[in-house]
């Protein structure tokens, strides 16, 4: 059983920088591939990035590679999302998630365990 929590979320000018963090609790962190996902209002959500449990590989959607940078301490049992030069269309409600699978994993069915979600506004 893996708990998530994710902070981090606000309001930001276009252009500007957030990070995102997501404290899992469990023992078995370090055994999942760790996704963030996002929501935006009227749409289905959408895979952002994964990273894989060691760090050693990591998969971006097309619209977020060049800004947004995840990664993760298994030390401390969070991954991150570093997101800049944020654009309006970012805005979204943020979710982390955690996979059993490697590879990779981008559909919502892959990941088993979900955190409450955090929001990013980006104003223009």
């Amino acid at each position: 059983q893996v708990q998530l929590v994710e902070f981090g979320g606000g309001l930001v000018q276009a252009g500007g920088s957030l990070r995102l963090s997501c404290a899992a609790s469990g023992r078995t962190f370090s055994l999942y591939t760790m996704g963030w996902f996002r929501q935006a209002p009227g749409k289905e959500r959408e895979f952002v990035a994964a990273i894989s449990w060691n760090a050693g590989s990591t998969y971006y959607t097309d619209s977020v590679k060049g800004r947004f940078t995840i990664s993760r301490d298994n030390a401390k049992n969070t991954v991150y999302l570093q997101m800049n030069s944020l654009k309006p269309e970012d805005t979204a409600v943020y979710y982390c998630a955690a996979s059993p699978l490697s590879g990779g994993p981008s559909l919502r069915y892959e990941y088993d365990y979900w955190g409450q979600g955090t929001q990013v506004t980006v104003s223009s």
